[in-house]
């Protein structure tokens, strides 16, 4: 997830995007992403196990943003909200 102006980055697992999405877009909870405006899906990711997928998690939170920014771009390159 990142903001109107893509300089903040949100990465978090959840086992419904679409609803979790939904939460962000409406600021359901306090915290990063609603301090920060984060309500755009730009990036993301399937896994079939939770283990896995909260692995990949914490793997992508340990990489340095230019890194971060390049997965997006080759998934996403114009940034667009893929919620929409």
């Amino acid at each position: 997830m990142t903001n109107k102006s893509n300089d903040v980055l949100y990465i978090g697992v959840t086992s419904n995007l679409e609803k979790r999405v939904e939460q962000h877009k409406n600021h359901v909870y306090e915290g990063f992403t609603d301090k920060y405006n984060c309500n755009k899906l730009v990036y993301f990711e399937e896994c079939n196990d939770i283990e896995a997928a909260i692995e990949r998690e914490k793997q992508l939170k340990n990489w340095r943003r230019d890194w971060k920014n390049k997965l997006v771009d080759d998934f996403n390159k114009e940034w667009k909200d893929l919620s929409i």
